[in-house]
């Protein structure tokens, strides 16, 4: 079943989102679940994308990707009136929401997607939010007024200083666990190694730290087990007993590992996409 993009924005220069149309899953989905994405019903790569929105009546879901590979680029060019070849969801478990107290939300780069959602959620649910939000740059950052409307404080960081406060996300996060009270939860979204140095300061806090996991994955029904990863010393599958895991408890230095595994390949397939793009052939006739 092919989908239909509704609306398009590009967020930052390899940053986009679609409202795409997939009315099944608009009303199924909970804050952090994920759907798989291919832009071809047989054929061609499928990857993870978090849901970050839906909207019931429209029967519509909100997909944010990073343009990184030949995939994600190719659906960087489609345009509203296109189509997803194949999307399938929700999967993964959803985010447990209750009213914990103070939640401390921090968000890096395109992690700041899937965070939305789930801030969301825990505002709903009476929290105080703190968000955290961190870039290397100004240009890179996505969605802080969306995360203005819904945090109680809003904090602001970029490795060059160019918006907010030059600091890492893991400094203000310390400032934050040392006040009292401090932080009932943690949430944590963004690359790996963000979210391992996270960890390691509310670990020292004794802060819960849940983080969400965005793995390599095939099938997203934990059949394929691309996507297991180590936590608390047994395998899990994050398409199934995730995405969202004890942050204390992954092994990230294994995952980031098990991550660049298919770097080289990638980084080729990319290339070559780019190459014949430049050239003018078409790139659908190239998957």
């Amino acid at each position: 079943m092919a989908h239909k993009i509704i609306k398009k924005q590009q967020l930052s220069e390899n940053v986009f989102t679609v409202d795409v149309k997939a009315p099944l899953i608009a009303e199924a989905r909970k804050p952090g679940q994920f759907v798989i994405v291919g832009l071809d019903a047989e054929i061609g790569e499928r990857i993870p994308l978090t849901i970050a929105g839906a909207d019931t009546e429209k029967g519509t879901i909100r997909l944010v990707w990073q343009r990184v590979g030949k995939t994600t680029a190719q659906m960087s060019e489609l345009n509203i009136g296109d189509e997803m070849g194949y999307i399938a969801g929700p999967l993964g478990t959803p985010t447990h929401i209750e009213k914990f107290g103070k939640v401390v939300c921090v968000g890096g780069g395109i992690g700041n997607a899937p965070l939305l959602p789930i801030a969301r959620a825990l505002k709903d649910a009476g929290n105080e939010i703190v968000t955290v939000l961190g870039a290397r740059t100004k240009n890179l950052l996505i969605l802080e007024e969306d995360f203005a409307s819904i945090s109680d404080e809003l904090i602001i960081v970029t490795d060059d200083g160019s918006c907010g406060r030059k600091a890492l996300v893991t400094e203000p996060l310390e400032e934050i666990c040392k006040q009292s009270p401090k932080p009932d939860l943690a949430m944590v979204i963004g690359p790996a190694i963000m979210m391992k140095f996270c960890s390691e300061v509310t670990r020292k806090y004794d802060v819960p730290t849940q983080v969400s996991l965005n793995t390599i994955m095939v099938d997203g029904t934990g059949m394929c087990g691309g996507c297991r990863v180590e936590v608390g010393g047994e395998t899990k599958f994050v398409c199934v007993d995730g995405p969202e895991f004890d942050g204390h408890q992954v092994d990230f230095d294994q995952m980031m590992k098990r991550q660049a595994a298919y770097k080289d390949l990638e980084k080729k397939a990319y290339e070559q996409y780019q190459h014949k793009c430049r050239i003018g052939l078409d790139a659908n006739n190239n998957k």
